[in-house]
């Protein structure tokens, strides 16, 4: 017994529908929470400073007892001026932030010191530790993960 061609379209037609309602069905369980994976995404995403916010905050707190020669937040660039530490008036150091990303990644973020130290009245060049420009890394991107918590938890 033959079937139809109206009658094939028709199974087809509702099987295709079933599948469809199945796949429905089916991505509703995925775990209920794709609101927060959204959120989550997007803040995570590029905002409209140009560059990952929460990088480009926290890169700002933790620089914020330097002086700002260059803030550039669509290109995520800051530089600041030679701080010296007033208990150590005879060193001063100078920071550099590269934001180069506009996800939260520890590779998203370049940091750079230079340091000089006063000889006979002049400044002069003085090598910077490796741990400290770490460290500074380290601390940016500490603050910018706990942003990035209080902003979605």
């Amino acid at each position: 017994m033959a079937i139809s061609p109206v009658r094939k379209f028709s199974r087809q037609l509702a099987g295709a529908a079933m599948l469809g309602t199945a796949s429905l069905a089916l991505s509703a369980c995925g775990g209920g929470d794709d609101q927060r994976l959204r959120t989550d995404l997007a803040a995570a995403q590029v905002t409209s400073i140009g560059v990952n916010s929460y990088l480009w905050r926290a890169s700002l707190e933790t620089l914020s007892f330097m002086p700002l020669t260059q803030a550039d937040s669509s290109g995520g660039v800051l530089v600041t001026d030679w701080y010296a530490d007033p208990a150590n008036p005879n060193e001063r150091v100078k920071v550099s932030v590269a934001i180069l990303d506009q996800n939260l990644r520890a590779d998203a973020l370049r940091v750079a010191a230079s340091r000089q130290v006063l000889q006979g009245g002049t400044w002069v060049e003085a090598p910077v530790q490796a741990a400290t420009v770490q460290r500074l890394e380290d601390i940016i991107l500490t603050k910018a993960r706990d942003l990035r918590r209080s902003a979605i938890g």
